[in-house]
């Protein structure tokens, strides 16, 4: 079977790391693989096509941030992927990220509505294809729905317009273009983000939860590692509000002394206003240092507002150490009483509580690596996905 992914990235970030790894596992079952992306260069150049230029990446940035044109330019891009689709000859397609300043998408989808012989499978890290502008709303709120988020309470967020908005002309554009296709699937990484979709125009087609899976071989050795007493560690690739980096910082004044607590992906200014118990760090390039990080931490706690899954947080599973989490969007559904404990948001009276219960309770750390192999092994997501290819 041949099959394209298209990703705005590869090899960067979750699903950068998502897409090689699905590709890798079905190239090693003897399918042929293509990735195409847009964005940075891959750290792997086997099996990839970049499509993109940076003249066309900056022309798309400033397209969007000025008139909230987000993925209706890169038109000489696109064309190129068109023209690589056509040479490849795929069997199925597997997009992604849609966004990202690397792709004109209504001249991809209407192509690819054509092309009856290929199945689309999108799998949406996001909620960017049924908003009228940004990738999120949950934490902000709609104040237009319409099978999807018309008009956000705040739009000037990823990908975010500095000037003119243009919420509505964007929505519609997308319905009219995501609609209509006879051999698509859609997929969602959560239950919750499925329950959102349900509710959308995209309920015309079959949707379909896939939990996102990783490499369990890099955690092979991690419950060898001695952990510290005390130690709290959060990491987020951007800090943003939804993040809710205040909340750490709530936390942080009411510990005792013997608490400390690890932050990663700060950037200089954020690093500059910690208090004294909060370590912040930047974000980690070396994978086996994070995993290191993780694995020494007592516990580790996500206080994220809105996430569509919550890798993180299945990271620090991975890595022997429980968690905790606020009881927002779909962290909930990573977390079970015998790994971890969640907490109604905003309430740092009960998180503190649920610390010191998780570290009276002693979790044994291989109850927390077994659970998320369990359930989020990359092997187990290229299984699932290789149902939705090739049903039996």
């Amino acid at each position: 079977m041949k099959i394209m992914f298209i990703n705005s990235v590869v090899d960067y970030g979750s699903t950068g790391k998502i897409v090689r790894d699905l590709a890798n596992g079905l190239k090693s079952q003897g399918h042929e693989l293509l990735i195409a992306y847009g964005r940075k260069e891959s750290k792997n150049s086997q099996d990839t096509f970049n499509l993109a230029s940076k003249l066309g990446f900056i022309n798309h940035v400033f397209m969007t941030r000025l008139f909230d044109r987000h993925g209706l330019h890169s038109s000489r891009a696109t064309k190129k992927l068109i023209n690589k689709i056509e040479f490849f000859k795929p069997d199925v397609i597997h997009l992604h990220n849609l966004h990202g300043y690397y792709l004109n998408y209504p001249k991809l989808m209407n192509y690819l509505k054509k092309q009856k012989q290929i199945k689309i499978i999108w799998t949406l890290h996001d909620l960017w294809a049924v908003s009228g502008s940004p990738a999120h709303f949950s934490y902000y709120g709609c104040k237009l729905w319409d099978e999807g988020c018309v008009i956000a309470n705040n739009p000037r967020v990823y990908p975010q317009s500095l000037i003119f908005l243009r919420e509505k002309k964007n929505f519609d554009l997308k319905k009219e273009v995501f609609s209509g296709f006879q051999n698509m699937t859609i997929v969602t990484v959560s239950d919750w983000q499925k329950d959102i979709i349900k509710k959308t125009f995209l309920k015309q087609y079959p949707v379909v939860r896939i939990y996102n899976g990783i490499d369990f071989k890099k955690y092979d050795n991690v419950l060898e590692i001695k952990k510290d007493k005390h130690k709290i560690f959060g990491t987020a690739s951007v800090w943003n509000d939804e993040k809710n980096l205040k909340d750490y910082i709530k936390l942080a004044k009411i510990l005792p002394n013997k608490y400390n607590i690890i932050l990663a992906g700060l950037n200089k200014k954020q690093i500059e206003r910690l208090p004294n118990n909060i370590l912040g760090l930047k974000r980690f390039d070396d994978e086996e240092a994070l995993i290191n990080t993780y694995a020494k931490s007592s516990v580790f706690i996500n206080l994220s507002l809105q996430e569509t899954m919550g890798m993180t947080t299945v990271e620090a599973l991975a890595s022997g150490t429980p968690v905790i989490v606020y009881d927002q969007t779909a962290l909930p559904e990573i977390v079970e009483k015998s790994i971890g404990e969640i907490v109604e948001s905003g309430s740092i009276e009960n998180l503190f509580t649920a610390i010191e219960n998780i570290e009276a309770r002693k979790i044994d750390p291989e109850i927390c690596h077994t659970f998320a192999k369990e359930r989020y092994n990359k092997t187990k997501m290229i299984e699932n996905y290789l149902e939705l290819y090739n049903p039996r």
